[in-house]
């Protein structure tokens, strides 16, 4: 489904009407209300450096390409974290006209590929940045998402990022935001994180059997930073560790690709 949002401020007569429709729409697209907890990783390297073991289900995570060029990276790592939602309702995702820059449209096969059910996924066009953030704040307090992610082409100020994580505090509900590379960081998210392309697994003909992504943990609140060599298996729709960097200043240094068991 897909859903074009009215600027918020420019026709506020056409604001309220709209609004009152797009509540309306809501309760019918099976109501869920999250319960406040995490959603781990599965890898305990990874779950020991976040506040209760795994991304809190009632905060404002961000995540960012390493260059320009890891974009679509970043947003396979988005979306490997939207699967594991979709049992719990629909998954909102929210799009600026910037915010996929380079990359065209999302595409239901793709997006298959990860294990995200175009079915459960609800897109909603937004016409500017700040329309973005209007509709990103109306869809969590409906309290009708599992989880909500955005697509924006630059950052939130203080002020926005402030109401949005209020606003996912009180649903409770995960809030995902992709930012591009240089756009100035979201100060009151959760964790932020940073996504490489990295070389992946080849079989004895050389295809390409699996997508590895460099990820690093640039901040957790009440937690650790750390990196890693991840791999997506696109059977469990799971992330494994291939292998982990120790020290975060060898960031930029060739990474060793052994699978750990």
């Amino acid at each position: 489904m897909t859903i074009r949002v009215p600027p918020p401020a420019e026709f506020s007569d056409e604001r309220a009407e709209k609004l009152a429709s797009l509540r309306l729409l809501l309760p019918r697209l099976e109501h869920v209300h999250a319960d406040a907890g995490v959603l781990p990783f599965g890898i305990g390297d990874v779950d020991r450096k976040l506040p209760g073991g795994g991304l809190a289900l009632d905060g404002l995570h961000e995540i960012a390409p390493r260059t320009i060029f890891d974009t679509a990276s970043a947003l396979a790592f988005l979306v490997s974290r939207l699967v594991h939602r979709q049992d719990k309702g629909a998954v909102w995702l929210v799009t600026s006209p910037r915010g996929l820059d380079g990359l065209g449209r999302l595409h239901g096969h793709g997006v298959r590929s990860l294990g995200l059910d175009p079915a459960r996924l609800v897109l909603v066009h937004a016409g500017s940045e700040v329309e973005a953030a209007w509709a990103l704040e109306e869809i969590l307090h409906s309290g009708a998402a599992s989880a909500v992610a955005a697509l924006t082409g630059g950052g939130l100020d203080a002020a926005s990022s402030r109401r949005l994580q209020l606003a996912a505090a009180s649903a409770p509900c995960p809030l995902f935001l992709l930012r591009p590379p240089l756009a100035p960081s979201a100060t009151v998210a959760v964790t932020r994180w940073r996504i490489g392309a990295a070389a992946g697994p080849r079989d004895r003909f050389g295809l390409l059997t699996a997508w590895r992504w460099r990820v690093q943990l640039e901040r957790s609140r009440n937690g650790q930073s750390g990196l890693w060599l991840m791999e997506y298996d696109h059977v469990t729709h799971r992330l494994d560790l291939a292998a982990t960097l120790a020290d975060p200043a060898f960031s930029d240094c060739p990474v060793q690709s052994a699978k750990v068991a």
